[in-house]
């Protein structure tokens, strides 16, 4: 079985187990899950999950969120940790998202990555959720689950990214990516995996019990 066979494999299995592949960071409007997933660096997305109801609540529009004082902006995100950096390029992204794109998140991972504090795993999830656009999501899961598996060779994300875009399916692949964060938060965890319950485990080249 060749990585595009064994691509294909994973792809059907994980689609059986986990139909439902959503992202877990919890939004309404596009520039909201571009801000929740700034605050999850380094920081779970139950906890995020918490606190943009409140940062949203009281900043319900980019303008408003653009035109707030940075330092309510820290004192509300405080818990996500990081909270004077991530007060500051969520500020300075909105004022730029105002300012320069008419208040519109931009569709590409190119103009996306040249927002403060934006690299490619939020432009990926921005394209893939937002404007439904093939994009590969490598966060801790999915790249410790491919390299697992044998799709990836690499712990370096954008690495990682560039060989499942040689092998996945352009239509599956963003929700490919979902369905490994599932999957490595109840199967496949990092220092307790339970091989004998992952439905990968025929495919996958490091598994101890593989068929």
């Amino acid at each position: 079985m060749d990585r595009a066979e064994r691509a294909a494999k994973a792809v059907a299995l994980l689609k059986k187990e986990y139909p439902g592949a959503v992202c877990s960071l919890e939004y309404i409007k596009p520039h909201e899950l571009l801000i929740a997933t700034r605050l999850s660096a380094q920081c779970t997305d139950a906890r995020v999950n918490l606190v943009t109801p409140v940062l949203f609540g009281k900043y319900p529009t980019l303008e408003s969120l653009a035109e707030a004082d940075e330092q309510d902006i820290s004192d509300i995100i405080h818990s996500c940790g990081f909270y004077k950096m991530k007060a500051h390029d969520i500020s300075q992204t909105c004022k730029i998202l105002v300012g320069e794109y008419g208040g519109v998140v931009p569709d590409t991972v190119e103009e996306l990555i040249k927002l403060p504090g934006v690299g490619r795993k939020t432009a990926n999830l921005v394209v893939g959720d937002i404007y439904h656009k093939p994009a590969v999501v490598c966060d801790t899961h999915c790249i410790r689950i491919t390299n697992l598996l044998g799709l990836t060779t690499t712990k370096d994300p954008y690495k990682c990214e560039l060989e499942l875009r040689e092998v996945l399916d352009p239509g599956e692949s963003n929700d490919f990516c979902h369905r490994t964060v599932l999957h490595g938060r109840a199967v496949c965890v990092a220092r307790r995996p339970a091989c004998s319950n992952c439905v990968l485990k025929d495919i996958c080249e490091n598994c101890p019990e593989r068929g």
